[in-house]
């Protein structure tokens, strides 16, 4: 049974801070790329930074520079440090667990609320 649940998430006003975690069990944690996604309502779901099992990392242009993926293999969690908040950063953020090929090997958590508002 695989299961991604983060945690991490509230409401902080504009410029504030929050990490967001990941812990996830019933899969080979370190194989697998992990991801950060949100979606607003009324907006398409979309990557926030991904982090591959060797370490690397991309981030969606908005937020190059203010947010940071880590991973914790022996913890299985993957992190997202989120600095500078903006009120459009506000969204459901979503962990995702995928590995080749992601059409059998492709999970998700159920998500956690970021709210930036002041």
């Amino acid at each position: 049974q695989v299961q991604l649940v983060e945690s991490g998430g509230g409401l902080v006003q504009p410029g504030g801070s929050l990490r967001l975690s990941c812990a996830a069990s019933g899969i080979a944690f370190s194989t697998y790329a992990m991801g950060w996604y949100r979606q607003a309502p009324g907006k398409q779901r979309e990557l926030v930074a991904v982090i591959s099992s060797g370490g690397t990392t991309n981030y969606a242009d908005s937020v190059k520079g203010r947010f940071a993926i880590s991973r914790d293999n022996a913890k299985s969690t993957v992190f997202l440090q989120m600095n500078s908040l903006k009120p459009e950063d506000a969204a459901v953020y979503l962990c995702n667990a995928a590995r080749v090929p992601v059409r059998l090997y492709n999970y998700w958590g159920q998500g956690t609320q970021v709210t930036v508002s002041s």
